[in-house]
């Protein structure tokens, strides 16, 4: 397994696990839209923001036409966005967005693996805490958290904006 930065070329399967946590979907069949494409972009371009990936497979094999290829599967993802701010000493807070394992590959320690490597980068970019949200209707989720040792420590609110 590989714990990576995503590249352009993983977007279809990043979308295919946001797109339905319930089933696996076929990144192929996936249509990457413009707003996809600008969002990619602002996060690889943007040093406070990483799209992470947790894959499988060999990457990198040259084909028989000289480029690479690859039979590498993303198996999961997560969005880890570092925060500035005046509290913990001045310390930056890591906020793990959009986590998600394959449906199939789920109940293996995947999504531990995954949440401990992010966990592991924050601490070493020198964060001082790790915080992330979970949809009320997601109690598995929840508890996964709190198996980790995430704390339910504040209640969230958001608004949602209407273009």
């Amino acid at each position: 397994m590989t714990f990576r930065n995503a590249t352009r070329r993983d977007l279809p399967a990043v979308l295919a696990l946001l797109a339905d946590e319930d089933q696996v979907l076929d990144p192929a069949s996936i249509v990457v839209g413009e707003a996809h494409e600008r969002a990619f972009a602002a996060i690889e371009a943007d040093p406070r923001n990483e799209l992470l990936v947790l894959t499988d497979g060999v990457d990198g094999a040259d084909g028989m036409d000289g480029t690479a290829e690859t039979d590498e599967v993303v198996l999961g993802c997560l969005q880890l966005t570092y925060i500035p701010g005046l509290g913990q000493n001045g310390r930056e807070r890591a906020v793990v967005e959009a986590v998600r394992v394959r449906a199939d590959r789920r109940g293996a320690g995947l999504g531990a693996e995954l949440m401990r490597l992010a966990v592991e980068r924050a601490r070493e970019r020198g964060c001082g805490l790790v915080q992330l949200t979970s949809s009320k209707r997601r109690t598995a989720a929840h508890r996964f958290y709190e198996r980790l040792g995430f704390a339910r420590s504040h209640e969230g609110f958001k608004l949602q904006l209407k273009p």
